[in-house]
């Protein structure tokens, strides 16, 4: 999807996947650090990025999208919460290696290439027992039409996630049909894949 369509897509007055952060990053929540550096990729209008905030990290979101990137800072401006943002497709981003304690990438779904390269990345940018979050659209979502894309390219399977992750040690993985309701268009029975990984130490 373009920054157009994301654009487009965030310019509504409503914060179209919802006010609250996703429930896995939520629950997941215990096993993060309360200190730190953490970078939300794909982080839309801000929901995940300000939960990560609040619990004591410094973050990062990014985004393609300028405008959910504005909306997030003024929501992280509202909750009197430090935030920093940055609209930048995620092919061109890096930071620097062993920098982060956190990485979450919530339903941001990519070609196949560019999300292996993300996940390389993303293995090199945390530091030793830092840990990287998922969850994301299964193949077999795509038959479901309650969120995610419509393009199977987009979609991958836990096996294949995993695979991209060898280097890292995998506290959880899931692949499961859970009721997600997050917003308009992630409503509804939906086949997702969730993974919490550590990079050793």
């Amino acid at each position: 999807m373009s920054s157009a369509f994301w654009n487009e897509r965030y310019a509504a007055s409503e914060l179209v996947y919802g006010e609250e952060a996703n429930s896995f990053l939520r629950e997941m929540g215990a096993l993060l650090p309360r200190k730190g550096r953490a970078l939300d990729i794909g982080a839309g209008e801000g929901r995940n990025a300000l939960f990560l905030a609040s619990l004591g990290l410094d973050v990062l979101a990014v985004d393609q999208s300028e405008v959910g990137m504005q909306k997030a800072a003024r929501r992280a401006k509202e909750k009197g919460l430090h935030l920093r943002t940055r609209a930048i497709d995620l092919q061109d981003f890096d930071v620097e290696a062993n920098s982060l304690d956190v990485v979450s990438s919530i339903f941001v779904h990519l070609p196949a290439a560019l999300r292996a390269k993300v996940h390389a990345r993303a293995q090199r940018w945390l530091k030793p027992g830092g840990v990287f979050i998922l969850e994301a659209y299964a193949p077999d979502q795509i038959q479901r039409n309650t969120g995610g894309p419509k393009d199977p390219s987009l979609l991958a399977p836990l096996d294949t996630i995993l695979n991209e992750l060898s280097g890292m040690n995998i506290e959880r993985q899931v692949a499961i049909v859970r009721d997600v309701t997050e917003g308009q268009f992630h409503s509804g029975e939906a086949s997702v894949v969730q993974v919490l990984a550590r990079k050793k130490k």
